[in-house]
C-alpha cells in the first residue's frame, strides 16, 4: 500500500465528493509531475488543493519556497504532520476563488509557478482568475480533465477552440506534459485527466489596440459558434449588419467565416477595426 494511502487508512479520512477530492499516490508519477512543473530551487510554488501533501513534499524538494492553498479545513493536520520538517513550506486554509491572492502571495518571490491539482469543476474558474488576477506568474501546471486538456490545447477551427483557449495562448504557450489514468488516483475519478503546463509569454501573442476589446470580440465571435462572424458580432455587439461586415472584411477575411475558425492575429484584426469604429462612435 502506498504512503498516501496508509495515511489516509489511518487517518480515517472520508472523501469528499462534493470537493472532488481524489488523491494521487504514484510516488514515481508525483516525481515526473513535479519534474514536469519546471520549478527550479532559485523559484517559488503557489500551489493549490495540496490535499494530503503527497505532490507538495515533491516540489519542496525542487522549490525554493512552497506555499500551498488548501479548502478542506479537515486536511490541515495531516498536511501539518506529514510537511514536519520541510522549513521551505507554509499553509493557508481557505477557498482560493475568493482569498485575496495578491495578498496572499505577496511574499513569494517574483515570478513564481503555480501548480494545481484541483475539483475539477472549478478548472476554468480558476485558469480565468489566475489569468486576470495581476499576479507575477512565471508558469501554471495544472491537473485537468483530459477532455478539458483537449480544449486548453485546441488551435483555430478546432472543436475545443474557444474562449478559454484563446486567453491561455495570449497569456501562455500550453502543452500537454503527462496524460494521467484514473487508476492513479483514490478514489479513481470517472474519468482519465492530464497534466497541462503553460509558461507565460514574455508578453501577450498578440497586440491588440485595446485588449478589452479583444477579449469582447473573442467572446462575441464563440457567442453563436455555428453562425458567420458578421451574425454573431450584430448579435453581441449590437452592430447593424453594414458595420459589423465593414469589420471584417476591413481585417482581411471573408464575409462567411466564423468566429471559431479565426487565429489570434484574426481576432486581433476583428478588434482593432472594432476600436477604431467604437471611438468613432463616441466622438
Amino acid at each position: 500500500m502506498s504512503k498516501t494511502k496508509d495515511r489516509i487508512r489511518e487517518s480515517q479520512l472520508r472523501y469528499r465528493h462534493e470537493l472532488g477530492q481524489n488523491f494521487l499516490y504514484d510516488e514515481a508519477l508525483l516525481a515526473r509531475l513535479a519534474e514536469a512543473a519546471g520549478v527550479t530551487r532559485e523559484e517559488d510554488v503557489l500551489e493549490i488543493g495540496p490535499g494530503v501533501g503527497s505532490l507538495t513534499r515533491h516540489l519542496c524538494s525542487r522549490a525554493r519556497r512552497v506555499l500551498s492553498i488548501e479548502l478542506d479545513e479537515r486536511l490541515v493536520p495531516l498536511l501539518q504532520a506529514y510537511m514536519t520538517g520541510q522549513d521551505n513550506f507554509s499553509l493557508v486554509q481557505g477557498d482560493v476563488m475568493k482569498l485575496n491572492l495578491p495578498e496572499v502571495t505577496r511574499d513569494l518571490k517574483a515570478p513564481f509557478h503555480v501548480v494545481a491539482n484541483i475539483p475539477y469543476y472549478i478548472t476554468t474558474p480558476l485558469i480565468q482568475l489566475l489569468l486576470t488576477a495581476g499576479l507575477p506568474l512565471k508558469s501554471m501546471a495544472l491537473m485537468v480533465q483530459r477532455e478539458v486538456a483537449e480544449k486548453l490545447l485546441a488551435g483555430p477551427g478546432q472543436e475545443g477552440w474557444g474562449p478559454l483557449a484563446v486567453r491561455c495562448r495570449y497569456f501562455t504557450e500550453p502543452r500537454l506534459a503527462l496524460d494521467v489514468p484514473a487508476a492513479c488516483f483514490t478514489p479513481p475519478p470517472k474519468v482519465d485527466s492530464a497534466f497541462v503546463v503553460m509558461p507565460f509569454r514574455a508578453e501577450p501573442a498578440v497586440h491588440p489596440a485595446d485588449e478589452a476589446d479583444f477579449f469582447r470580440v473573442v467572446g462575441a465571435a464563440f457567442s453563436l459558434r455555428r453562425k458567420t462572424l458578421v451574425n454573431a458580432l450584430m448579435a453581441t455587439l449590437r452592430l447593424p449588419r453594414e458595420a459589423a461586415a465593414a469589420l471584417v472584411t476591413g481585417a482581411g477575411l471573408d464575409l462567411r467565416v466564423r468566429g471559431e475558425q479565426l487565429s489570434l492575429s484574426e481576432f486581433a484584426a476583428v478588434s482593432d477595426a472594432w476600436t477604431a469604429y467604437r471611438k468613432e462612435q463616441e466622438t
